[in-house]
């Protein structure tokens, strides 16, 4: 597990690091137009996860097939190979090209969650993917801010070669220190009809609850600094309070992930899920209404906490329903779910504060929680009334 922690944490680093740093390098690979370096950006960052969504169901199956650790070698070399090969990159069509190939040959976290999740006794799963999933958002959270302390010091080339080097790094440990006791599964006669709707309907519920995870983390992407600029006068602290209100809810979720995880094994991943969906609704009520910068970082902060649960939970409840040897396939499956979530959180966001205004984006975000609560708490009556596990 902690092999793979850190793996996910160094490739999510690698994946993030160049937010600061993009435009300055689209810039140096000759793009002299600034609305043409914005929009250069965005395609090349946008790219890998693109990609990497379309991949992950195809990446899960063979896991299934062929082992979980051969899939996380995978991973790792072609994230050491990707890395290495955009801080060499000439022109920035060979940019995007790179990053399409990043979001292909990547996928080292959401590898090592299929591999704790099947690996892991079905009574700690909860606990061991909240670690997990705690290394994964730190990796979200460090990674631009060490993209915006490296450049100067190293240069950008450099910077990648870097990270493709600590990828490498964890290559290693997977090779050497992972141990896999894999064995494919045999041949099953087909589930019950009852069974199988109701395990479908689990995965459905899951798969739902990731995309309305990443929306509530992403919506108010576009929208945040327009949005602080209306609670502070200091034009010089504007971006030091947005980055601020951005990371409160990220350090939230990695403190809670790993807690929530334990307390799910116990009382339930359904009951987890339920109750963090509705808290982090009711949160942002208030964040609509806020007249401070300090209050939207500590109702941010909160409600990381309560999202910290979901990740680990969403896995878990996967595994439990999944047949015998389709648990890579279906969180597979889910993290694509959960890159649809990345995509759809800033178009939702954007769309609404520039039609209704800011305040209704988190009016509207709190409504699709509230929403995705209830009809989680219906499968669950209906997961539960079968005796299906």
């Amino acid at each position: 597990m902690f092999v793979c922690l850190a793996g996910s944490f160094t490739t999510i680093v690698a994946m993030t690091l160049m937010l600061p740093f993009l435009p300055l390098y689209v810039a140096q690979l000759g793009v002299k137009s600034p609305a043409a370096i914005v929009q250069w950006s965005g395609i090349a960052y946008g790219a890998a996860f693109l990609t990497a969504a379309c991949a992950a169901p195809l990446w899960g199956r063979l896991a299934d097939r062929y082992g979980r650790k051969p899939m996380l070698i995978r991973a790792s070399i072609g994230m050491t190979i990707a890395m290495s090969a955009i801080g060499m990159a000439g022109n920035v069509w060979q940019l995007v090209g790179l990053r399409l190939f990043a979001g292909i040959a990547g996928g080292y976290a959401s590898g090592s969650t299929v591999f704790v999740a099947t690996q892991t006794p079905k009574h700690r799963v909860g606990w061991a993917l909240g670690m997990l999933s705690s290394g994964i958002m730190a990796g979200s959270l460090a990674g631009p801010l060490i993209g915006g302390a490296l450049p100067p010091l190293i240069g950008i080339r450099k910077t990648f070669w870097l990270a493709g080097g600590v990828i490498f790094l964890s290559f290693l440990a997977t090779v050497f220190l992972i141990k896999e006791d894999f064995r494919p599964a045999p041949p099953k006669p087909a589930l019950e009809h009852a069974e199988a709707a109701q395990a479908n309907r689990a995965v459905l519920a899951m798969l739902l609850t990731g995309v309305m995870l990443m929306v509530a983390q992403m919506s108010i992407e576009p929208i945040i600094t327009v949005y602080v600029a209306q609670l502070v006068h200091n034009a010089k602290s504007l971006t030091v309070i947005a980055g601020a209100v951005m990371a409160a809810a990220a350090l939230g979720s990695i403190l809670s992930a790993s807690r929530l995880g334990r307390l799910a094994d116990r009382v339930g991943h359904w009951n987890v899920v339920i109750g963090a969906l509705i808290v982090s609704a009711l949160l942002l009520i208030p964040q609509a209404f806020v007249t401070a910068a300090w209050q939207l970082v500590i109702l941010r902060f909160f409600m990381g906490l309560s999202l910290g649960g979901l990740l680990p939970c969403i896995a878990a409840v996967i595994r439990h329903a999944a047949p015998e040897g389709g648990a890579g396939k279906f969180l597979g499956y889910s993290t694509s779910a959960q890159y649809a979530g990345q995509v759809a959180g800033p178009l939702l966001g954007g769309f609404v504060g520039g039609q209704f205004g800011m305040r209704p984006v988190f009016l509207a975000t709190a409504c699709l929680l509230a929403a995705a609560a209830a009809y989680n708490w219906r499968a669950s009556k209906r997961h539960t009334d079968t005796g299906v596990a």
